[in-house]
């Protein structure tokens, strides 16, 4: 999309943002000749820190096609930050629909329009105690798969250098450095003409989170673990080891007392008297 269209909102928050972010973060940001330069597609980031969304939306913002972010319907509501959210175009997800693919309609919408939506696939921060990407959602997939657009795999390292996930005190000196490393499209042809069941979808994310952890790997210059770390599976587990520490340890059964067998009587006769073992009478 051209700069022209980007708009009186987008260019606001440009000038709201961009100043802060150029002071606290420096940028090593390559892969900007993948992002394309017309047509609608997706761009699936990695997640490590609340500034992050800023930081990568001002690195597209530089490559000319502004991101449409997914974000919770609720902020679009009320106020200046919902008449921002609305003026830069970006995308509500009502996620009380019970229709996965209608919660993401817009998004579909936005790429037949020739624009970029950014997915967020974990959904939320990653909870990978090193800071590798988790397992996704399967929206990008979803919008990928329907529109057949390009999946721009990015990832992104630095922010939380500079705001840990969850951390509500920032890091400022030394100053950050924020990485972005954009790949090339994600092969997804052998998942189209196919019924978009869940292990379709599920087996399409974990292609696109494939290719957005090599890219960190590559920035971070070390290999990320061999399975993602999935949030659910471990409350799966901790729910599993609270339940085994809260179970009463039983008391050990207290032993009884077995009778002891009755000696059996002799049948030899005592010999009584004088006469000893071997007397005769």
């Amino acid at each position: 999309m051209p700069r022209r269209r980007i708009g009186f909102w987008y260019r606001l928050a440009a000038v709201i943002c961009k100043p802060p972010l150029v002071v606290l973060i420096k940028r090593d940001w390559r892969g900007m000749e993948n992002i394309p330069a017309e047509g609608g597609f997706i761009t699936a980031v990695n997640h490590n820190s609340h500034v992050d969304p800023f930081a990568y939306a001002h690195y597209q913002y530089n490559t000319g096609r502004v991101p449409r972010f997914l974000a919770k319907s609720a902020l679009f509501r009320k106020g200046f930050v919902g008449a921002a959210m609305r003026g830069t175009g970006q995308i509500p997800v009502y996620r009380e629909s019970t229709d996965a693919l209608s919660a993401f309609r817009a998004a579909i919408d936005a790429v037949e329009r020739g624009e970029c939506v950014a997915f967020y696939p974990e959904g939320t921060l990653t909870r990978d105690p090193d800071g590798w990407p988790m397992t996704a959602k399967t929206g990008a997939a979803r919008v990928a798969l329907q529109t057949r657009c390009p999946v721009i795999p990015v990832a992104q390292w630095g922010c939380n250098e500079l705001l840990p996930p969850y951390a509500k005190k920032p890091s400022l000196l030394p100053r950050k450095t924020h990485q972005v490393l954009a790949g090339p499209p994600v092969d997804l042809a052998r998942f189209y003409d196919k019924e978009m069941t869940a292990e379709l979808l599920k087996e399409a994310t974990e292609v696109i989170m494939a290719a957005v952890t090599r890219h960190l790997e590559e920035i971070r210059g070390e290999k990320a673990p061999e399975t993602p770390y999935d949030p659910r599976r471990e409350r799966i587990e901790q729910r599993r080891r609270t339940q085994t520490q809260s179970q009463p340890r039983q008391s050990p059964q207290p032993r009884q007392s077995q009778p002891r067998p009755t000696q059996p009587r002799s049948t030899r006769t005592r010999t009584q008297g004088p006469q000893a073992e071997g007397q005769s009478t």
